[in-house]
Formats: C-alpha cells, sequence, structure tokens
C-alpha cells in the first residue's frame, strides 16, 4: 500500500488507524495528512489518524490540498515537514497523487531537478506533468 519515491518518501491513498501501525514498523516516525477533511463520506477523520501516530509514537503533521491546486503555503508547509525528521515520512491523500505532486513542489522549491523528481515519481506510478511549470519555477527561484 505505501509506495517508495525516496529511501525516506513514502506516499500512500487513504490510510486507516490500523495502517499507522504498519507505518510505524516500517520505520516512519512522521505522517502527513494532505486529505482535506470531509472530502468523501468514507475517509478515515485525521483526528483519528493523529490520535492513532502520537499513539504509537509518530509525529504528525495535516497540509491539506484540496483539487483547486497548491498555494506556496502549502510547499512550504511540506518543505517545512520534510526537514523536520531524518526518519521515514508517510504522506497521504485520497489517491498518493497530492502527496506526491506536494512533495515533488516542495523538492523543487529547495533546488531539486525536476526531471530527477518526475523519474522517482513514475517509480513510483505517479506522474508530475501536472507541476511541471510550477516545479521549474519554484527551482529557478531556489538558485
Amino acid at each position: 500500500m505505501f509506495r517508495q519515491l525516496t529511501d525516506r518518501i513514502l506516499v500512500a491513498p487513504q490510510i486507516t488507524v490500523g495502517d499507522v501501525m504498519d507505518a510505524a514498523h516500517a520505520g516512519v516516525t512522521l505522517i502527513i495528512n494532505n486529505r482535506p477533511e470531509d472530502e468523501t463520506a468514507d475517509q478515515t477523520p485525521g483526528g483519528e489518524i493523529e490520535t492513532a501516530a502520537r499513539a504509537a509514537g509518530l509525529d504528525y503533521v495535516a497540509i491539506p490540498v484540496t483539487h483547486a491546486g497548491f498555494a506556496e503555503w502549502q510547499v512550504t508547509a511540506m518543505a517545512e515537514a520534510l526537514a523536520k525528521t531524518d526518519g521515514k515520512i508517510l504522506a497521504y491523500c485520497r489517491s498518493g497523487t497530492r502527496s506526491t505532486l506536494l512533495w515533488a513542489l516542495a523538492q523543487a522549491s529547495k533546488g531539486e531537478h525536476p526531471a530527477v523528481l518526475a523519474e522517482k515519481a513514475a517509480d513510483a506510478g505517479y506522474d508530475l506533468t501536472p507541476v511541471t511549470a510550477m516545479m521549474d519555477m519554484l527551482r529557478g527561484r531556489a538558485s
């Protein structure tokens, strides 16, 4: 269920409370929730995931992303969250796509090359094409 973008970064579709222990056993130290609350009736509320994460000794951060796109504050918050720990990080949303796109934007804002990010995302089954121009812009500002 968890897809690996790098040796430290995992992404996933919506997780459940039970998946939190799987993440902990996989070495995850931080869970990032990129899903807005009440997006669908069947999603596990972020508060339940946060409670389970904290009970398992994991950190938790919510950076909700709607289908309206990405704002600069979200890219900054994701970059800060990624820098928060040297351990493994699990980011999730409905399908894992928004988490992957936001990860790529955060990495580009730190100067990583979009082609390298696109290859890592593709290896995990995700396509960064929707944010290519934004990655280029963010990388350009990082230089």
